[in-house]
């Protein structure tokens, strides 16, 4: 009983201190005739998932240590990461709430889905294929269906009205894409790569427009990352000295150029809309490529343990004594997913670049 109360006390002393933190650090600073959205929704793959693959069945998922392992509390909560994701500090950085959680969780409050949730599943991908030729998890569609079931929600809760502000004025993240590329690579049964990115990009489009329809009016689209220099592909294919693999990075290249020349050709036919296009690619290139500028010692593997492939189910309670001890000086948490640091300062650095855009 006493241990249980003290890891509840620490749980919330972790919370006061990180709240503490967050209104003491460079938040996105909004004009002076714009208030905060009232929600911040998020759509997406494991790069954004706060826990939602914890509730369907599928081995594609995290809530296990050593994952979590600084987040408040210690807490592996399913995210795919030492700590927080782009996707709380997206929220942060807007001033809605200090994390977003998962739609699927049972706990949620009406105040909780009020300001916003997470829709994002692991091994999801813009392909619908995507989310399952290997792993289970919830497609585009499925979390638009989820998005339907929460508007259905929060109308029985505060009226059609109030709903209605809150989905037009929100901000959305969708982040995702990578998955596909490594259905790409791994079933082998697509051989033109500027057709496999044209195919990715028209899903990305048709998801717009969906979004969009249902209320969205201020989105935010992540490109791909530089996947080739992730530690997994490095390890797989970038031969003895596990350089980053040039031929899965220009398929991100490709795809993200497409990506916001789509966006900028879509945004005048959407009334109203805000297509915010953030280049992850070589904004976390940069890091991986300079790491001591940005305070860290190693970029080419993860922190768990080899980092050279362990994520997923291979980072678990048995990687830990080989875990390296101090997450926040890699720029990797496991073989495919950056730390709670690099995810911090890409989504501060991309924000200050794109305010203008969100706030024109």
């Amino acid at each position: 009983m006493l241990s249980s109360t003290i890891v509840h006390i620490f749980s919330i002393v972790s919370w006061c201190l990180l709240l503490i933190f967050h209104n003491g650090s460079n938040a996105l600073i909004l004009p002076d005739n714009v208030t905060a959205p009232p929600a911040v929704f998020i759509f997406g793959d494991s790069i954004v998932d706060a826990g939602n693959n914890n509730h369907i069945l599928t081995t594609c998922r995290s809530n296990f240590p050593p994952y979590g392992r600084i987040f408040p509390g210690g807490v592996a909560t399913g995210r795919f990461s030492d700590g927080m994701l782009p996707s709380d500090f997206f929220a942060q950085e807007f001033g809605v709430k200090t994390v977003v959680p998962a739609y699927l969780d049972s706990s949620l409050t009406i105040d909780d889905l009020l300001t916003g949730v997470n829709f994002a599943s692991a091994c999801s991908g813009y392909i619908p294929e995507t989310s399952t030729y290997k792993y289970t998890a919830l497609s585009l569609d499925l979390q638009l269906e989820l998005f339907t079931e929460y508007i259905v929600k929060v109308k029985a809760a505060v009226g059609e009205q109030r709903t209605s502000d809150i989905i037009s004025q929100s901000v959305y993240l969708i982040c995702t894409g990578s998955n596909d590329f490594i259905m790409f690579y791994d079933t082998k049964k697509y051989t033109n790569t500027s057709a496999y990115t044209d195919s990715i990009v028209s899903y990305a489009s048709g998801f717009l427009n969906k979004l969009y329809s249902m209320g969205a009016r201020t989105v935010a689209v992540g490109s791909a990352p530089p996947s080739g220099c992730l530690p997994w592909p490095r390890t797989d294919r970038g031969g003895i000295f596990r350089t980053c693999v040039q031929d899965i990075n220009q398929l991100s290249i490709d795809f993200n150029l497409k990506l916001q020349s789509m966006m900028t050709t879509l945004q005048p036919q959407l009334q109203g809309s805000k297509l915010v296009y953030l280049d992850i690619y070589y904004q976390l290139l940069d890091v991986i490529q300079n790491p001591h500028e940005y305070g860290f010692e190693v970029s080419d593997r993860g922190c768990c343990g080899t980092g050279l492939f362990e994520e997923g189910p291979l980072c678990n309670i048995f990687s830990m004594p080989c875990s390296c001890k101090n997450s926040s000086a890699y720029v990797f948490w496991d073989g495919s997913h950056p730390s709670q640091a690099t995810y911090q300062i890409c989504v501060q650095r991309l924000l200050n670049k794109t305010r203008s855009q969100f706030f024109p």
